[in-house]
């Protein structure tokens, strides 16, 4: 657990850069203004300390993630990725951005590679908008509906999209495309080492990138190994039953 009493925001920052996006969270400068105590930051910018505190100091808490996601009904299973995946992406994004345009600024120049980021950063985030509204808007809401059918037994229905394999095609592509522009993004980075010479937010946008492409591996392994493929099973299932 991390400790704050007397500290100052930069001083956390060196002792666990992940507390990085916190401060981020919370408008809190832990780079150039970081030379500043947390309780006298807080009162400035009026952010509840004890909040604040309980964040930082559990930062490295792991939510167990060694579930039995087989065994989940499938609609139970899409709203976990929602909840749980799509939330994180959503949360870290901005965050993302914002850290990837500010150290292309200050350090394109002697740093080419972090333009280049930046770039595959900014499409990164486009695309995965856009692809996680196309889940949550057609291809989840399809899923659901033929779990309530299978459950119900009652009626039958007729998926615009000709049949799941046509969106869940689409999905796996995007997937695969995430997964390369990461890729590259971890070859730019060397792995997510920032030199040694890097300030504080050079140092968290490494940080930020290597856990957002952890969670993006977890993501896509739920759905193009576990959701996906049982989703289709589903769906011959149901056509099997109501022909």
């Amino acid at each position: 657990m991390i400790d704050i009493e007397e500290k100052t925001v930069a001083e956390v920052v060196a002792q666990n850069i992940k507390t990085a996006h916190v401060f981020k969270k919370y408008g809190i400068d832990f780079c150039c203004g970081g030379n500043v105590g947390i309780k006298e930051v807080c009162d400035k910018k009026q952010v509840n300390y004890t909040s604040l505190k309980d964040e930082l100091q559990h930062v490295d808490d792991v939510q167990s993630r060694e579930q039995d996601y087989n065994r989940w009904e499938l609609d139970f299973l899409t709203d976990y990725i929602i909840n749980t995946h799509h939330s994180y992406v959503e949360e870290s994004m901005p965050i993302m951005l914002q850290y990837a345009n500010k150290v292309a600024k200050v350090h394109g120049k002697h740093a080419p590679e972090v333009v280049e980021i930046n770039k595959l950063v900014s499409d990164i985030v486009e695309e995965l908008t856009q692809h996680m509204k196309k889940e949550e808007e057609i291809l989840f809401p399809l899923v659901k509906d033929m779990v309530n059918i299978m459950k119900n037994g009652d009626k039958t229905v007729s998926f615009h999209c000709g049949s799941l394999n046509n969106p869940i095609r689409v999905m796996e592509i995007e997937h695969e495309n995430a997964g390369d522009v990461f890729k590259k993004i971890a070859e730019l980075s060397n792995n997510y080492q920032p030199p040694e010479w890097a300030c504080n937010t050079y140092r968290a946008l490494y940080a930020k990138l290597e856990e957002f492409e952890q969670d993006l591996h977890q993501h896509i392994h739920l759905e193009n190994n576990i959701l996906f493929p049982k989703a289709v099973v589903m769906e011959e299932e149901m056509i099997a039953r109501f022909n």
